[in-house]
């Protein structure tokens, strides 16, 4: 029996592992430079309450916010983010869950009802005076929600309670959750949309604001609790049950309704670009053009409409192209193809004439490139027939200085076809004829003057 070596070191996996959690736990710690307890519920619970200063605040960030959304302006919107004391109720709420204080979760909903009240209010009134009555890009971006915002909204509060917890500020992340968050415009929208009667956006917008302040209480909820602040005791268990209860309803309310607007904006983002592929790659034909195409989704039958103008489309090419469709992923699709009788479809005039445009500017500029082609060609063949133009009396003469016995002589280039392939070359034909049989030497040598005298590198001479 082999005894073990007791000097010998044994591997401790437990050592490691213990040393790398406490490394872990050390590294995302959030002990480190916590401020007092109280001192963070008293600092929350100032920025609950909604009047003198923090109400006109809540007046003047509304008047901003819906001034930069009338003109479509991100820098004033970003500014009356900042600007906004909205954040305190919500967290306020957050955290008299988080410790069970029922008198601050009263406060918080209602000094928060107050200001959405007076946003709603103020932001009404404004769009009724402005004479701006368009829905702008930055407006519209806040009537379709989607589980997204909350996604924003949840990481936003995290941050933005980490940060208020600490003995030292963190200057940059308040304004940074103001801004990601974006508690102000949404209601400033709602508000567009009571002034013009516009349910579809006030509902949106409304929604928005609602899961973002869902979600940034609910942030603020779960650091509490992770950071173990003190909890009191509910007055009643059904009054404990009660709050609990209204937390979940709150939780679904935001996040089951925009995980499906979200599910559904990315169907139909998927929908549109395939869309754009299939008009891009199979929508280019001859004698006709594509002066529109719209991609139109909805959740059970999406469609594409194309309006052309040229020759009529034959029904078979339809077909062939309603069989492409599944290729791009587009197979419940329907593909409706608009043209020559436009009566009854609203056509974009301005797209025609673009089109129209385009297609001349093409025109002219495939006639430039076909002419330049041809002077180029022509330029190619004067050089090419006046380099291989050859004067044969001069080369008669020159040659009776090598061989004064010549009698007959002519030379021309001609074009030799292969016996297979299409590409002829060129080949200069000597015809001489003399009053003696010449050597091989002689030969070579009027061969070798030829090829120098008419730079050709094929030669073929026949002497008689």
């Amino acid at each position: 029996m082999i005894s073990e070596n007791p000097d010998k070191p044994q591997t401790k996996t437990p050592d490691f592992f213990t040393r790398f959690g406490h490394l872990i736990r050390e590294r995302f710690s959030l002990e480190e430079d916590k401020d007092d307890e109280d001192a963070i519920i008293q600092t929350i619970s100032r920025g609950i309450e909604f009047k003198g200063v923090n109400l006109w605040t809540l007046i003047f960030a509304i008047f901003i916010a819906s001034i930069g959304l009338n003109v479509n302006s991100t820098a004033v919107i970003i500014g009356a983010m900042l600007i906004s004391p909205l954040m305190g109720p919500i967290m306020g709420i957050g955290l008299g869950v988080g410790i069970n204080d029922l008198t601050m979760i009263q406060r918080g909903l209602k000094n928060l009802s107050i200001a959405v009240f007076i946003s709603l209010l103020t932001s009404t009134v404004y769009f009724l005076l402005s004479p701006l009555h368009i829905a702008q890009s930055e407006l519209l971006a806040r009537t379709s929600p989607t589980v997204w915002d909350a996604f924003i909204a949840i990481f936003g509060g995290l941050a933005g309670i980490i940060a208020g917890s600490r003995r030292e500020k963190v200057s940059n992340v308040i304004p940074g959750v103001a801004i990601a968050t974006a508690l102000m415009p949404p209601l400033c929208t709602a508000g567009y949309g009571l002034s013009t009667g516009n349910f579809y956006y006030f509902a949106g917008a409304f929604y928005l604001f609602l899961i973002n302040s869902v979600c940034i209480s609910l942030a603020t909820f779960l650091i509490v609790r992770f950071l173990g602040y003190s909890q009191k005791e509910y007055p009643t268990p059904e009054i404990e049950r009660r709050v609990r209860n209204t937390i979940w309803v709150a939780v679904l309310i935001v996040v089951v309704p925009s995980t499906y607007l979200g599910y559904q904006i990315v169907r139909k983002t998927i929908f549109e670009q395939a869309a754009k592929r299939f008009v891009n790659n199979e929508c280019n034909f001859q004698y006709r053009q594509v002066i529109k195409y719209d991609a139109l989704f909805h959740r059970k039958k999406s469609r594409i409409e194309l309006t052309l103008v040229g020759e009529a489309l034959p029904s078979d090419s339809i077909n062939l192209l309603k069989s492409k469709m599944l290729a791009y992923g587009l197979k419940d699709a329907q593909l409706i193809v608009r043209q020559g009788n436009f009566k009854d479809v609203p056509v974009d005039m301005d797209a025609i004439t673009s089109s129209v445009t385009d297609q001349v500017v093409r025109y002219n500029q495939a006639a430039i490139v076909m002419k330049d082609q041809t002077i180029d060609s022509l330029r190619r063949y004067i050089s090419m027939t006046e380099t291989a133009r050859l004067n044969v009396s001069d080369l008669r003469d020159e040659l009776k200085t090598l061989m004064p016995d010549v009698q007959y002589f002519t030379a021309a280039r001609s074009l030799v076809m292969p016996a297979k392939g299409n590409k002829p070359d060129t080949l200069l034909m000597v015809y001489a004829k003399f009053s003696r049989r010449h050597t091989a030497g002689e030969r070579r040598r009027i061969e070798s003057w030829l090829r120098t005298r008419t730079k050709s590198k094929r030669i073929k001479l026949l002497i008689e």
